[in-house]
């Protein structure tokens, strides 16, 4: 399955691989990737503004969920602009509400706010089918919206997927510390990616995305499907993977597990990979129409 994933690629791909364009990814986060989209700002009657970036260009495009607590300027987005960019395909890049440069508070905000967002970007600010990648949160958000809106769903490539993860690691708690968290009335996680090294959630957001968990019954997505997550991964288990794999319906999927990588899969190598994998499914889905 990983050699689907890694065979030569067509197209401009490997001229961008040999004019250092992702070998020289660290320095182009400080310098700015060459003709780099403006940031635009969506408005939505009684919700707050998205802000996005988007590249336009042919079918199919590419949209990037991030993960909780982060924003659409991380290095794998901005990777995919510049590929994307290179091969003619649209792309998109947004904020969730409460993230970035969007408007909204990020503690008021739920899996179910989040998933607006994203068919809001489905419906409204992108045009034909889309390649859904999502990165953490953002994996189980692109499983919600493929299954919401299958037409816009051309593919999807998953990046350490933590679909349902916030629920089930708090349901895995002794039942002791759940109550302790429960009567405080907020779950604190520990983490690397906050600058407080918490993250907090109230019990009423864990109750709302109980509502959206997707791993309890098979999972109404038939499209290709590209699940990668590090062995190393110490915020969400690779298993989780393995678990959307055996209940996805989809008869095209591929599981790669990177032996170092980690959750955020930022390694050179990594994004490469993530690169290699969305060409491979551009082509496969452009062979197919």
């Amino acid at each position: 399955m990983a050699a689907a994933a890694l065979r030569s690629c067509r197209r401009g791909l490997s001229q961008i691989i040999n004019n250092g364009g992702l070998s020289a990814l660290s320095s182009k986060r400080s310098e700015g990737i060459r003709h780099k989209s403006t940031v635009q700002f969506a408005a939505r009657p009684d919700l707050p503004k998205l802000a996005y970036r988007r590249v336009k260009g042919k079918s199919p495009g590419v949209v990037f969920l991030p993960g909780y607590g982060s924003n659409m300027n991380g290095q794998k987005a901005e990777a995919l602009e510049e590929f994307c960019r290179s091969l003619g395909h649209s792309y998109l890049r947004f904020d969730y509400t409460g993230h970035g440069a969007s408007e909204g508070v990020l503690a008021e905000g739920t899996i179910g706010t989040w998933k607006k967002d994203v068919l809001f970007v489905l419906d409204e600010l992108a045009e034909g089918p889309q390649i859904l990648v999502g990165s953490s949160m953002g994996g189980w958000l692109m499983f919600l919206a493929a299954i919401a809106r299958p037409e816009k769903t051309a593919a999807l490539v998953g990046i350490s997927t933590a679909a349902d993860h916030l629920v089930t690691a708090f349901n895995s708690l002794p039942l002791e510390t759940r109550k302790e968290f429960e009567e405080k009335g907020e779950w604190t996680v520990p983490t690397k990616h906050s600058e407080e090294g918490v993250y907090r959630f109230n019990m009423d957001f864990l109750r709302e995305a109980e509502n959206h968990c997707v791993l309890q019954s098979p999972i109404p997505v038939t499209c290709p499907i590209r699940l990668i997550h590090g062995l190393k991964d110490e915020d969400v288990p690779w298993h989780i993977s393995m678990q959307v794999a055996e209940r996805v319906l989809s008869p095209d999927v591929d599981i790669i597990l990177r032996r170092h990588g980690q959750h955020r899969m930022g390694d050179k190598d990594d994004i490469k990979l993530m690169v290699y994998t969305i060409d491979d499914l551009i082509d496969k889905l452009t062979t197919m129409v």
